[in-house]
């Protein structure tokens, strides 16, 4: 058995993979994650969900082989958080702190990191090919507050040399067909102009977008709201096709298919997977942006034949699983 943990800026998710592939729960399996009291208290929070996690499906801890972990970054390939912290982990004491190690250290077992975007994209790849997850590639983009994302070959995260492939956010792409004429250049707070999640993201939602299309529809009921609150009450709108969310989202959408079309020439992947927010929203409208996603990818003939586009499967519990999957993976590599 292995256990993955997912560490988040509320709550930790937990679930358990047996070594037949099997997932022993279908349900989130959460408990608080205490990130905001510092290390100590969050990583002491994670060895909870662990033993949580091995009660509910009633798991010796004998069988446990590995934990796999994941959290949000930047973080390098072995689990220490960003020397200029990260995502939920600002306090100075959270600065380079190893949460891989300690937390190897506190259950006395083998901890198998990932950033969550990875182990989600590790997660849909696997759970989309199956058997045959070996033996084919994808690129996974998850908008959320950031744009994270994720390439898997041969059915393994692509790590790099420093840990940080697959920032598919911080990819600069070809803003032609895809902002309005006179729309100012979209800035992501990593410093980059034009990248993915300068308009990909809930923060470029905020900080780019709204601004812009507000202008554009002076009078719409979100230009009394402050932005942050109109940019999240923007998906609502979106599902009902309000006329200024439908322009935000064909925005994000084109921007993706850009982000794809760099991909389709740098790994030609066999799946192209989108999750995050959009994936949480009504059908007809997930569907309707996974469209313009895929119309908005420019691919050779051959590619669009060999490709499939699809939306992560089980999203809330995507983290969790693809950190176990990591987790038994690594157990399979070392017992050969």
């Amino acid at each position: 058995m292995v256990v993955g943990l997912d560490n988040g800026g509320t709550c930790n998710n937990a679930t358990v993979l047996d070594a037949t592939g099997q997932f022993l729960v279908n349900n989130l399996v959460e408990n608080p994650s205490r990130v905001l009291d510092g290390p100590e208290s969050a990583v002491e929070s994670l060895a909870q969900a662990f033993t949580s996690i091995l009660e509910l499906t009633s798991t010796p801890r004998s069988l446990v082989r590995a934990v796999g972990l994941d959290t949000p970054g930047p973080a390098s390939a072995h689990g220490v958080i960003s020397s200029k912290g990260a995502t939920n982990f600002n306090q100075v004491s959270w600065h380079g702190f190893d949460i891989r190690g300690a937390l190897e250290t506190r259950l006395g077992l083998p901890v198998i990191y990932n950033n969550d975007a990875n182990a989600a994209a590790l997660y849909a790849h696997h759970r989309h090919f199956g058997a045959a997850a070996a033996e084919h590639s994808s690129v996974a983009a998850i908008v959320g507050t950031g744009l994270g994302g994720g390439v898997v070959q041969d059915g393994k995260v692509i790590r790099g040399a420093a840990g940080m492939a697959g920032e598919l956010g911080h990819v600069q792409i070809p803003l032609h067909g895809v902002l309005d004429d006179g729309q100012p250049v979209p800035k992501c707070n990593c410093g980059f102009e034009g990248d993915v999640e300068s308009i990909a993201s809930l923060t470029g939602i905020k900080n780019n977008l709204l601004p812009y299309w507000l202008t554009r529809f002076p009078d719409h009921p979100l230009a009394g709201e402050p932005l942050g609150k109109a940019a999240k009450l923007l998906r609502g709108l979106g599902e009902k096709e309000d006329p200024l969310a439908m322009a935000v989202f064909t925005q994000q959408a084109k921007a993706i298919g850009k982000l794809f079309t760099i991909a389709a020439n740098f790994t030609d992947p066999a799946a192209y997977f989108l999750g995050g927010g959009v994936v949480e929203a009504a059908p007809h409208f997930r569907q309707w942006f996974l469209n313009t996603v895929r119309e908005s990818t420019e691919l050779r003939d051959e590619q669009a034949k060999a490709a499939t586009f699809a939306l992560v499967a089980d999203l809330d519990m995507a983290g969790a699983r693809g950190a176990a999957v990591a987790a038994l993976d690594a157990v399979v590599t070392a017992a050969r």
